[in-house]
């Protein structure tokens, strides 16, 4: 073989295979109290059951076995008339909860007020983690007055409609299905965020605005 010959074999280099080398997992960002409490505040503001919100709850005894525990909670949730309180953990604080053993088959304290858990696995529940997303990403969309007193006329003339013949009443913003759930971000109009975001999903006026529990 000529010296050209064995030169020209060393320049071919064997073709590179695409896609044989994974990318390297990033290890996931561990979810913080504080993105777990801003979720569950974003889910009362939309649930059109929750009628206010007071942060952080009045302490409360609770009674489990021969042993008197006092705790204030989170959150006191006033839910259809009932008030409840609540406490938001991540699964870390979890582990050190003091209530967390009762919780788990139920617990109330002495004035008779339900205890409950919120971790990452019931604040972000599927399709309501999603729903509400979509929903609180339509916060800051402008809707103008003509906009935003034709969708709720029409609301108060039928009842409950269908999110896509509500939309339909919008002229002036470009989204209309944006522009009814910014209102629904301003608590004026009730939205079932159980369910996925469809062009059926029902709508109706919110009579009772979602109180601010930090008074902002």
């Amino acid at each position: 073989m000529s010296a050209q010959a064995i030169l020209d074999l060393s320049d071919r280099r064997p073709a590179r295979r695409s896609g044989t080398r994974r990318a390297a997992k990033r290890p996931a960002t561990p979810l913080t109290r504080n993105a777990l409490i801003a979720d569950f505040l974003s889910v009362c503001e939309l649930d059109a059951d929750v009628e206010c919100l007071r942060a952080p709850a009045d302490p409360a005894t609770f009674v489990i076995g021969d042993e008197t525990i006092e705790h204030s909670a989170d959150f006191e949730v006033v839910r259809d008339g009932s008030a409840y309180l609540v406490d938001v953990a991540t699964d870390d604080d979890l582990l050190n909860h003091p209530l967390r053993a009762a919780a788990i088959h139920g617990i109330t304290s002495s004035d008779g007020r339900p205890f409950i858990i919120e971790t990452a696995a019931s604040i972000r529940a599927e399709p309501r983690f999603t729903t509400m997303r979509l929903i609180m990403a339509c916060k800051r969309t402008p809707v103008t007055a003509g906009d935003r007193v034709r969708i709720l006329h029409q609301l108060d003339e039928v009842g409950a409609m269908r999110l896509v013949d509500c939309a339909s009443a919008v002229m002036n913003t470009q989204d209309g299905v944006a522009a009814v759930l910014a209102l629904a971000c301003e608590g004026l109009i009730a939205v079932d965020i159980s369910r996925p975001i469809l062009p059926e999903t029902q709508v109706r006026r919110r009579r009772l605005p979602f109180a601010d529990p930090f008074a902002f």
